[in-house]
């Protein structure tokens, strides 16, 4: 029997936190939230993509690795259930978009040896929604660096993000991957909706005898 590590993934401003501190309180699951604004070169970022982006994704690819590592050690060895607001996939995707040819293959290096170890999820849940529904709630939540995000760079990504989903279930088969619609679900503001998307987690849990 294996212990479940659950990652909420999906673009930015989708509810991704939100949701996974409901699963990890539902269940009583550790919750593990990926650190954003400790990032020093966020503000620069958004001014900036192109002269910023290494240095962003470098920082968020040695967080992460050290925050998941911690997590491997502290929770999963000793059979104790995750759920993340991220995966450390999600640096790939964004990486891709931003940096260079040459950054890129550079990044994809070091990223290949410092997760060659790191543990997959036993489920995903994957979060999307339109660009008018994910442009409204990062202006709800006002993170100041994030009010100088280019509409078309989260147009994009949001993009990227269904193409990387896709391609991780063709490689992953053993790996469910639940997919929620936030045009359609709004999981904070309506409780029903929240109980649609609990009802799956808990049917895949005792499907996967966890």
């Amino acid at each position: 029997m294996s212990i479940p590590f659950i990652t909420v993934e999906g673009p930015i401003g989708v509810g991704k936190t939100s949701l996974a501190k409901v699963i990890a309180d539902t269940y009583q699951f550790e919750v593990l939230k990926e650190i954003v604004d400790e990032n020093p070169f966020l503000d620069k970022f958004y001014e900036n993509i192109a002269e910023w982006s290494f240095q962003t994704e470098m920082f968020f690819l040695c967080n992460r690795y050290k925050q998941l590592s911690d997590m491997k050690r502290k929770y999963l060895s000793k059979e104790t259930a995750v759920v993340a607001d991220y995966h450390i996939f999600k640096n790939l995707i964004f990486a891709k978009r931003t940096l260079n040819e040459t950054e890129y293959k550079k990044y994809e290096a070091v990223y290949q040896i410092l997760t060659q170890d790191m543990p997959v999820p036993n489920m995903v849940i994957y979060l999307d929604a339109s660009l008018d529904v994910l442009m409204n709630r990062i202006d709800m939540r006002g993170r100041d660096f994030e009010k100088k995000m280019d509409p078309e760079y989260l147009k994009q990504l949001s993009e990227d993000y269904r193409m990387f989903i896709d391609d991780f279930e063709k490689k992953h088969p053993e790996v469910p991957v639940l997919r929620f619609s936030g045009d359609e679900i709004d999981f904070v503001q309506n409780g029903q909706d929240l109980q649609i998307i609990l009802e799956k987690v808990d049917a895949t849990l005792h499907r996967r005898s966890f």
